[in-house]
């Protein structure tokens, strides 16, 4: 019996000796190891979420920016049609006066050419007379002399007008 009592002894001791042994060795490593491991993974969940919050924070802020954008190209295209229809309004406006000079110039001129017209029609009418009163004084008028008299002028009257447009 005593030979049991020394085995049980020496194997408590080897179980005891081995536990410590184990546990300096493997366990305290071991546990070291998966509570690194553990905090680790923490911080990484940690960063994570903190990635996702500030991407959340950027992804609204970049939302509120294109609204923005838009409503800033909306107000540019507003203003760009604006001055759009003001210089077309100018350029019409430009191009009404310079019709109205174009036609008070072709007016002037054409009163020009009238009066001029008529100051030649004047001078051949005196003309025209001048001839037709030496031939009357070199006959005697009579009734039928005095039609073919103003038939030959009204003749050489349409003919000198045919010329001179």
């Amino acid at each position: 019996m005593l030979d049991f009592s020394v085995t049980f002894i020496i194997t408590i001791i080897n179980i005891a000796v081995l536990f410590f042994i184990l546990r300096v060795i493997l366990f305290k490593p071991v546990t070291k190891f998966m509570a690194d491991r553990a905090k680790r993974v923490q911080d990484t969940i940690d960063q994570a979420e903190k990635n996702r919050t500030y991407s959340q924070t950027l992804l609204a802020q970049y939302e509120d920016q294109l609204k923005n954008a838009g409503a800033e190209a909306d107000a540019i295209i507003k203003a760009a049609r604006k001055n759009a229809e003001a210089q077309a309004r100018q350029i019409v406006a430009d191009g009404k006066a310079a019709a109205e000079a174009l036609t008070a110039a072709a007016h002037k001129q054409v009163d020009a050419e009238r009066q001029a017209a008529f100051a030649r029609f004047k001078i051949e009418a005196a003309a025209l007379v001048m001839t037709a009163s030496a031939r009357l004084l070199q006959r005697e008028i009579s009734g039928d002399d005095n039609r073919r008299y103003a038939a030959m002028l009204l003749d050489e009257l349409a003919a000198q007008k045919g010329n001179n447009p």
